[in-house]
């Protein structure tokens, strides 16, 4: 994972924060958008899984991303943990 993809992944999960723990695990964002090319290579390694937005959805047609397991656990620091969310 990369610096610029691991801020990416550190922001989907909600860090940094007061209680060391991720409260969240989604990333909302539109193509051609600033990091979506980072996004759709941490899919293509693993890191992150995408649904496609949907023009009726309430945040638009944004594509959502979610982090895996693998992805969410490089993205944490010494001491972070993942909280309570479902790795999609």
């Amino acid at each position: 994972m990369t610096t610029s993809q691991r801020t990416y992944a550190r922001h989907a999960l909600g860090l940094p924060n007061k209680k060391l723990a991720s409260n969240r695990n989604y990333f909302r964002i539109g193509a051609g958008g600033n990091g979506y090319d980072e996004w759709e290579q941490m899919v293509a390694q693993g890191d992150a899984i995408k649904r496609a937005g949907a023009p009726w959805a309430a945040w638009g047609s944004d594509d959502t991303f979610f982090l895996t397991l693998q992805g969410a656990l490089a993205a944490l620091d010494p001491k972070e943990h993942i909280g309570q969310w479902e790795v999609p």
